[in-house]
C-alpha cells in the first residue's frame, strides 16, 4: 500500500515550524483507496509569504483541529503503507517531528517521486512537481494546497507505474536501501563511485560551489552516514536541499584527511563548516620580567593582546617543552611555573636549579641562560617525517614537520629512504602551516612512534 502525502507548512524546517494542511491518499498500486485531507490549526503563525503562495490565511485555520486531534488518524493510515512524497524527506521529516511530540512513531518506507522520476524518465531539466508534471502531461489543480499536490503526486506515480517503475520501486524500498535517504538532488551513482579508503569530500551546490568540507576514514560510509536521518532543524534541510554533487580526493591515511580537511577549510571557506574556521591555539609558551628583573617562562592560555614564543594545542605538550627546556637550561621549577606550592624548589632538590627563585643568583645571571633556552627552541625546534603506508603498495606517505611547523605532505616510492629533508622535499606538496594541523601530527607520533622519522637529535 502506498501512502501519498504532501503538507504545507510555515517554513521549512520541522524543529521550529507547524503543519498547516495535511493530505494522505492511499492507493494500492492500481486505484485510491482512501483520502484524508484536512486543514490544521498551527502554534505559530503563518508568515504572510506563505499565505500568499498557498492561500491558507489565519483565519481558514481558526477553527481547524490541532496536529495532536488528529495525529492517531495520520499515525493510522501511515503505518505499514510506503511513504510516498515529492521530495519525500521534506514531508517525512515534518510528520516525523510532529507525530514525535504527539506520541507516536512514524517508522514508514519512504518512497521519493522526484529520485524515481529521474529513474524512469531520465534527462529532463527540472524535477520539481510543477515542471515534471507539465512535461508529463499531468494536469495539477489547486497547486500549493496540499489536497492539489497530492493529487498530482498520485497521478505521477500511476503514470511511473505504467512505465516500468515497479522494479526501481522495489529497490528503493527494500530491507538496507539507501538511496530513499540520499538529498533529493544527489545523484545515488555519485555515492556509489566513492571508495572505501580514507580522503577529502566536498559537497558542492547546484552551481558547483562548495557547501561543506569532511574528512573520512572511509570514504564511502562516511558520506553515506551523512544522510541516514532526517534532522528537523533548519540548517540541516536546507543542506539536504541544496546538495548536487560530490566530489572527493583520495588520501593514504586518516591523518593526511585530517591535514587536508584543514587546508581545504581555509582555503574554501564552506558555509556548512563551523568548528576549524574558529580555531586558534588552546596554550602558549610566554616570557615575561618579573618584579626582581628575573625573566620567566609560564605556559598559558591563549592571550588576545601577547604573542607566544610557540602554541600548543594540549597542555600537556606544552609542559613537555618546557620541563625539556628546564632540564638542559638549568631554569628554576617555581619560576617557570611548574611547581605552584610553597615548599622547597624541587630544583634545589635535584641541583637542577642554581637559586634564582630563593635569590642565590641575580637576575642578569638566570636571564641569560632563560635567553639561551629560547634561542636554542628557536633554532632546534624538531624536525622529522611521520612516513606510512601509501595509497599504491609502490609508494608510501610522507609529512613533514620542519622546525616545528607543518611543511607539507606527499608520497615517495615504496623503495626510498628518507636520508635527508632536501631530498625529502621534491616528492612533497607544500601547504599552509596552522596549530590545529601541528597538533595533529604530534598527537599521532606520540601515539605511533614508530612511524616517526628523525636527522638529527632533538633537544
Amino acid at each position: 500500500m502506498y501512502a501519498i502525502v504532501d503538507i504545507e507548512t510555515t517554513g521549512g524546517y520541522a524543529a521550529n515550524n507547524d503543519i498547516t494542511e495535511v493530505a494522505i491518499v492511499l492507493h494500492d498500486g492500481e486505484k485510491i483507496v482512501e483520502r484524508f485531507e484536512s486543514l490544521i490549526k498551527p502554534v505559530r503563525a503563518i508568515p504572510y509569504y506563505i499565505q500568499v503562495l498557498t492561500g491558507i490565511t489565519p483565519d481558514m485555520v481558526e477553527e481547524a483541529p490541532s496536529f495532536s486531534a488528529i495525529a492517531p488518524a495520520i499515525h493510522g493510515l501511515l503505518e505499514g503503507a510506503v511513504f510516498v512524497a515529492h521530495n519525500v524527506n521534506f514531508d517525512y521529516s515534518f510528520l516525523k517531528h510532529h507525530l514525535s511530540q504527539a506520541g507516536y512513531e512514524l517508522t514508514a518506507s519512504k518512497l521519493c517521486t522526484v529520485r524515481l522520476s529521474k529513474k524512469v524518465f531520465p534527462g529532463f531539466k527540472s524535477y520539481s512537481l510543477g515542471n515534471l508534471c507539465q512535461s508529463l502531461g499531468i494536469f495539477i489543480e489547486n497547486r500549493h494546497r496540499a489536497g492539489g499536490d497530492a493529487d498530482a503526486t498520485v497521478r505521477l506515480l500511476e503514470h511511473l507505474l505504467r512505465h516500468d517503475a515497479i522494479t526501481h520501486i522495489q529497490q528503493f524500498i527494500k530491507k538496507g536501501a539507501k538511496e530513499q535517504s540520499l538529498p533529493p538532488h544527489l545523484p545515488k551513482e555519485e555515492v556509489d563511485k566513492l571508495p572505501y579508503t580514507p580522503g577529502v569530500y566536498y559537497f558542492h551546490d547546484q552551481k558547483g560551489k562548495v557547501l561543506y568540507v569532511g574528512k573520512a576514514k572511509n570514504l564511502k560510509y562516511r558520506v553515506r552516514s551523512h544522510f541516514t536521518h532526517n534532522g528537523a532543524g533548519r540548517q540541516r534541510q536546507e543542506f539536504l536541499r541544496n546538495i548536487y554533487s560530490i566530489t572527493y580526493q583520495p588520501c593514504a591515511t586518516e591523518l593526511m584527511a585530517f591535514i587536508l580537511e584543514s587546508v581545504e577549510i581555509r582555503r574554501l571557506w564552506p558555509p556548512y563548516n563551523s568548528s576549524q574556521k574558529r580555531f586558534t591555539p588552546a596554550y602558549g609558551l610566554y616570557l615575561y620580567e618579573d618584579r626582581s628583573g628575573y625573566q620567566r617562562l609560564a605556559i598559558d592560555k591563549m592571550k588576545k593582546n601577547l604573542t607566544p614564543i610557540y602554541t600548543f594545542n594540549l597542555l600537556l605538550e606544552g609542559h613537555r617543552l618546557l620541563r625539556r627546556l628546564m632540564e638542559n637550561f638549568e631554569l628554576c621549577p617555581k619560576l617557570c611555573h611548574m611547581q605552584t606550592d610553597t615548599g622547597l624548589c624541587a630544583g634545589l632538590l635535584d641541583n637542577t636549579c642554581r637559586g634564582a627563585c630563593a635569590h642565590r643568583e641575580t637576575a642578569q645571571e638566570y636571564n641569560e641562560r632563560v635567553q639561551q633556552a629560547v634561542d636554542y627552541l628557536d633554532q632546534n625546534l624538531p624536525t622529522f617525517a611521520v612516513v606510512d603506508e601509501g595509497q599504491q603498495t609502490i609508494e608510501q606517505s610522507c609529512i613533514l614537520i620542519e622546525k616545528g611547523r607543518f611543511y607539507g605532505m606527499g608520497y615517495l616510492p615504496s623503495d626510498c629512504s628518507v636520508h635527508d629533508i632536501d631530498s625529502l622535499k621534491g616528492y612533497l606538496t607544500r601547504y599552509p602551516e596552522n596549530d590545529y594541523i601541528r597538533g595533529l601530527v604530534y598527537q599521532h607520533v606520540e601515539k605511533y612512534p614508530h612511524k616517526k622519522v628523525t636527522w638529527k637529535a632533538e633537544a
